[in-house]
Order: structure tokens, then sequence, then C-alpha cells
């Protein structure tokens, strides 16, 4: 049996979209990206959210709309896909890398002993889907405002630390009864193809700022500075007698084209009335089977405060090493079980050990990753799949240990 990873979910629904798209003969930024950005107000009551081309995107604009920039730092788990911290190093700040806790996400005891006179941003990742202590972190931020010194106009009005949920997993969680989108001031989704939710490659700037902010118009700077800081985009510039525009910011061009917004517009209904609930349904079975495996340690999945999005099931192998955990996965391809390592720490990657972070600074981050398997997890698969799945890394698991 072929289990693939994380195959996207495409149905007759995606395909009629993406149709209207193509017949339309507008493909690029137009209605379909307006429509995706209202769905996902909709269901995360974000007030406003921006489509982009990336999540990746998503986070360099928002840091640049708080003006941050050389000399400035940004706090990140160590414990996180590369993009997280190549935005902060593509606006020219310094990635400051803490540790995380024992279900992933970045450690608060970390971030605050981290935060300096410097510090402009933190950037709280959901790995796997599973939300950060928001409330912590948002007072954690709210007593530090001494050590606060703005830069920026938008610094000056925050008058504090901004909060950047990388929420590029979690989409549909939940955090003390709030959707993911609107527990802190700027949150950033991905729409990657392997995503719970996808336009093959997109993402969403969802904005949730305070007064005296005012979140349209934020979105209507970010959209503009999306666009190469062009004051109108090219579905405006296309009516008639409508071709007149104006640069006004030194913009970027990371726009999200209706052709893929297609794929996302047909998603999200169904995704939040369905597909959400067998994601659930798959991480409970697997939760069920693994729990009595004295070998399994279990990911997050809900408590009194939090919910997952089900993501990933990030299953660790208990006392397992790295190399034991290596020849495991090995074992289970070789069955044709596709599964994945989320993630290795930046530190142990070669651009940032050039930077001089190094593992030894980070023991939660090595430990959660040297016994990591990513299992599929997606609503396609069947209860004989799934079947197969666990009987297989159950061989494998117990075969090499």
């Amino acid at each position: 049996m072929k289990i693939p990873f994380s195959p996207p979910y495409i149905n007759n629904n995606v395909i009629k979209e993406i149709k209207e798209a193509l017949d339309s003969g507008w493909i690029t930024t137009g209605p379909k990206v307006k429509k995706l950005e209202e769905l996902v107000c909709h269901y995360t009551k974000a007030p406003n959210a921006l489509g982009v081309n990336s999540a990746t995107s998503g986070l360099m604009l928002a840091l640049k709309w708080f003006g941050i920039g050389e000399g400035d730092e940004v706090i990140i788990p160590a414990y996180t896909y590369a993009a997280t911290a190549l935005a902060v190093i593509h606006v020219g700040a310094t990635p400051i890398m803490v540790d995380i806790e024992d279900d992933f996400n970045i450690s608060l005891k970390g971030i605050k002993d981290a935060i300096t006179e410097d510090t402009k941003a933190i950037i709280p990742v959901d790995i796997a889907g599973w939300p950060c202590d928001y409330d912590a972190i948002n007072k954690l931020v709210d007593n530090t405002r001494d050590l606060f010194h703005p830069s920026h106009e938008n610094q000056e009005k925050l008058g504090r630390i901004v909060v950047i949920a990388d929420a590029a997993h979690a989409i549909g969680a939940e955090y003390k009864n709030k959707c993911i989108g609107a527990t802190t001031d700027i949150t950033v989704f991905s729409f990657h193809a392997v995503k719970n939710v996808t336009t093959a490659e997109g993402g969403a700037i969802c904005l949730n700022l305070p007064e005296p902010f005012n979140n349209q118009e934020e979105y209507l700077f970010l959209r503009c500075f999306s666009l190469n800081g062009q004051t109108k985009d090219a579905f405006t510039k296309s009516k008639a007698g409508g071709w007149r525009y104006d640069i006004i910011y030194p913009g970027l061009k990371m726009n999200l084209p209706d052709l893929l917004a297609a794929v996302g517009v047909a998603q999200l209904p169904e995704y939040f009335e369905s597909v959400l609930d067998r994601r659930k349904e798959i991480f409970t079975w697997y939760q069920e089977y693994f729990s009595s495996k004295t070998w399994a340690i279990l990911p997050p999945f809900q408590n009194e405060e939090k919910t997952s999005s089900c993501h990933l099931y990030a299953l660790r192998i208990k006392n397992a090493s790295e190399t034991q955990r290596d020849i495991i996965i090995d074992k289970i391809s070789k069955e044709g079980v596709s599964v994945n390592v989320h993630f290795q720490p930046l530190p142990l990657l070669s651009l940032f050990k050039s930077y001089g972070y190094k593992i030894e600074d980070y023991p939660n981050a090595f430990n959660n990753y040297k016994a990591e398997i990513s299992l599929p997890i997606y609503p396609q698969l069947t209860g004989k799949e799934l079947q197969y799945i666990v009987s297989t890394i159950t061989n494998a698991v117990e075969s090499t240990l």
C-alpha cells in the first residue's frame, strides 16, 4: 500500500471555482481574492484580512508595516520552519531565537529573558496547529512597555512590542473560545499546498490591531504595499477610464492572484463545515491507538483553553535517539507510508550555524526534534489506510527499539 504524506484536497467545487476564474478572463488579483479575504474574516472573526502570495511575504509585510529594520530584534522560536527567521532577515532585522516548551511552542520564560531595548516584535509559532499562550504573551509585552523605544509612527501608536502570530499551521484552531486570527495584533496564515486550506501558494495577513489603529485603513495600506506601492490594483485599472495610478510607497510585489485564490474560495467553507472535523476525527483516532503504546508521546490536541487545527500529527518516540528515529522512518518508508519530520530546529541548518546559532543553546528544541515523526493526516484517508499506517509504525518502532 502506498500512502502519500499530504496530498492536496481537490474536489469538484475547487475545479468549478478555478474554471469560473478562467472563464471570467481575470486571473490575477481581483474579485476571487476579495472573496477569499471576506471568507477568512467570516470564519476567523478577524476584522480584516489581506491575501498575499505566501505566509513568508505576509510576515515580511507585517514587519515592514511596523517599521522594523536594521538594528531591531525580533524574538522567534528556534523550533520552526526557516521562513519565520528568513522574513526577519529579509527586512534587515536580527532573529533572536529562544527555546520551546514540551508542547513544541515558544517558551514564555525564553521570551521574557530575550526582551531588550532593541526588541520590536515577537513571532510566536503555532506548531502543528497548536495555539501558543497568547494571553501570557500579550501580558508580557504590556509589562515591558518601559523597555520599548519606538522609531516609527506605527511603533509610537502601539507603544509596545508587536505580536505577530505565525499561524501558518493554525487556521481553524481556537484559543480561549477565539479563532486564531483574532487573538493578537497580527496573524499570518499559510495557504501553501500542504496546508489544511490551500491556494497552492499563498497566505493571508489578519489584522486585529487595537485603537487608535483603524484596521480597514491599515488593510488598505498593506494592500497598496503588496502591489509595489501602487494605488490601484490591475483589476481597478482595467475599468474604463481607470488607467491612471500613483506609486506612493517603496512597495513589494506580494499579491495573491485570483486563479489561486479560487482554490481557497472553494475550500474554506467546506473546511470549516466538515473537513476540519474529519481531521479531528483522524487525530483522535491516532490518539486512542497510540495511548496504549508505552513508547509513544502524544501531541497536544485539546484542553480547556486550546483546540488544535490538527495540521500535523507530531508523534514522538520516547527515549529514541536521532539515529533510531531515522531508522524507524526508513523502515516506515520502505513499507510505502510517507512520513515527515517537523522541524529541524533552525540552529541545525547551515545558514543559521553560519550566523553563530548553536543547537546546544536550545535543548528542548533538539529533544523534541530527535524523536519526532509526523504522520499523514488528511480527509481522504480511509479506515483501512489508517490501520495500515499505525501497524507499519508500530512494527518499525518496536523492531528498532
